[in-house]
């Protein structure tokens, strides 16, 4: 499986003897995108071998893991039901239309029910409502997902810093687990809620090469603003490379900041990982008004 690795060349990084390097994996999938690719591998693997035919999970309304699960689920021929964070809006957004559309059931249920999530009566109320079913975690993370993040990474991937945006933490302890020693792992949270969030990657993984930078998640989750819009569609114009306005704009925002700000050392590299999703952004543009790459 080969993954396109793209320099980007900036006068910025010339200035300051860096060398940024993006890896491609949004491009593995056209509905899977990026990172869920890895996380719902294994996954689905234990489900076929536990003989269940519904997938459970749960996210907001622009999941990416949503969206993805629910194509993944029809593609081979499983029930899925989306728990879905907050009050049902019509007409659906772009995001949970897709899910629909795949034959995903949709249940909303409040912000406070939602932070019941792991709750063992919680989930055992909803084997009640809808029969049993196969458990995916918010975000697809659990230590099956781990496994697979730790395929995002591969001996070629020597640069000195790996970067990667963090929503649920799966993904970023995936590839703390494969990095080497030698290696820093910068994680760029897209959520609020840094020492949860800490935690949560400390459970995950045995490695302590690893930072999060929680200065670019800005007003929180799928929250933006016009200066995050700018630098996305100027990347995108000058690299032809489209990134998302919740996740990976965010991040490479803040290499651009930081290798600014003299944070990586003169003759270093960085890997910044595009984790995919996309899809979030044609829901952004038309809720937002504001004009965003869709592809």
């Amino acid at each position: 499986m080969k993954i396109e690795i793209k320099e980007i060349s900036h006068p910025i990084f010339n200035g300051k003897e860096v060398r940024l390097f993006i890896k491609r994996i949004d491009k593995l999938h056209p509905f899977v995108s990026g990172n869920k690719f890895f996380k719902l591998k294994y996954n689905l693997l234990d489900c076929e071998k536990q003989g269940q035919n519904t997938l459970l999970t749960f996210g907001g309304a622009y999941s990416n893991h949503i969206a993805a699960t629910s194509f993944i689920a029809q593609s081979k021929g499983l029930k899925s039901i989306g728990i879905i964070r907050g009050e049902e809006c019509l007409p659906l957004n772009p995001t949970l239309r897709f899910a629909f559309e795949n034959g995903m059931r949709l249940h909303y249920v409040s912000r406070s029910s939602y932070k019941e999530k792991t709750n063992a009566n919680f989930l055992e109320a909803l084997k009640n409502q809808f029969g049993d079913f196969y458990l995916i975690p918010e975000g697809g993370t659990n230590e099956l997902a781990i496994q697979g993040s730790e395929e995002i990474l591969d001996f070629n991937d020597s640069q000195d810093y790996i970067c990667c945006a963090v929503g649920t933490g799966g993904t970023i302890a995936g590839i703390i687990n494969s990095s080497n020693a030698k290696q820093t792992v910068i994680g760029f949270p897209a959520i609020k809620g840094f020492e949860q969030l800490d935690r949560d990657i400390k459970n995950w993984t045995n490695s302590t090469n690893y930072k999060l930078i929680n200065d670019y998640v800005g007003s929180g989750y799928a929250k933006i603003n016009n200066e995050l819009v700018a630098f996305i569609n100027e990347f995108n114009a000058i690299h032809n490379v489209p990134l998302d306005a919740i996740y990976t704009g965010k991040m490479m925002m803040g290499i651009f900041d930081l290798v600014a700000k003299d944070y990586f050392p003169k003759g270093s590299s960085i890997l910044a990982i595009h984790s995919g999703g996309l899809q979030a952004n044609q829901g952004m543009t038309e809720r937002l008004g504001v004009s965003l790459p869709l592809e």
